[in-house]
């Protein structure tokens, strides 16, 4: 027998439950009601509107998976960074030099996941 039979018979390998049956399959939308969001004075990333308006992609308004960029009728672009993952997403679809300015929070504040 091998391996790949035994983990195809139980479910699991070398007496190992899978992940599926650790943890439950919980929608995204439950998650996030696990989350905590420590919001510190100063904000984490920083958006330079000046920057942004000669973009034309704005593809940090679609990549964001917590939708906190907002395009502005001038241009330029909000947002709020208080419900922020702190995923760096925006940070990387970016094509605009120094547009964004992404760094970690500072410590005890930003996103605190609970397991539920």
């Amino acid at each position: 027998m091998t391996n790949s039979d035994i983990s195809d018979q139980h479910g699991s390998y070398a007496g190992h439950t899978s992940a599926a049956d650790r943890w439950p399959a919980v929608s995204f939308e439950d998650r996030m009601g696990t989350v905590e969001f420590r919001i510190a004075p100063d904000a984490h990333i920083v958006v330079d509107s000046d920057v942004c308006r000669s973009c034309t992609t704005r593809a940090c308004v679609m990549a964001c998976p917590a939708n906190l960029f907002a395009p502005t009728a001038d241009g330029g672009i909000l947002f709020n960074y208080e419900e922020c993952f702190e995923c760096g997403t925006c940070y990387l679809v970016c094509n605009g030099e120094g547009a964004i300015t992404w760094n970690y929070p500072e410590g005890g504040h930003g996103v605190v996941l609970r397991k539920s």
